[in-house]
């Protein structure tokens, strides 16, 4: 029984890293798209509004990559050595969701956004 249930739980932490790898991968067939369809917009802000629809498919997905690896660590392989690597592994996407966040939002996720002129 506790075979089922950790395997079940395996599959369900690698479904979830699988759909936002998808998340992050249809984020940037959208973008480009959206980028190279010859919108009006200069080339300044073509490369603005692309780097901020490619960050926010990045932040989405990686949020469901650390929620599936801390499901699949925490249930399925709770070994000491599991657990610091996916504490690393998590402070390495946490920086990276914070420095794609300032990218995007042109500010840190605790601070206010600036005013607008």
């Amino acid at each position: 029984m506790t075979d089922l249930f950790t395997n079940m739980v395996s599959v369900t932490g690698y479904a979830i890293e699988a759909f936002g790898v998808i998340i992050i991968t249809i984020g940037f067939i959208i973008a480009t798209y959206r980028v190279l369809s010859g919108n009006k917009e200069t080339g300044t802000d073509r490369f603005e509004s692309y780097r901020r629809e490619l960050g926010r498919s990045m932040l989405l997905g990686l949020e469901f990559l650390v929620a599936g690896d801390i499901i699949r660590t925490v249930v399925v392989d709770h070994s000491m050595q599991s657990i610091i690597a996916l504490g690393l592994v998590v402070l390495i996407r946490t920086v990276l969701v914070f420095t794609i966040h300032l990218e995007v939002h042109g500010h840190w996720p605790w601070n206010s956004p600036p005013a607008k002129n």
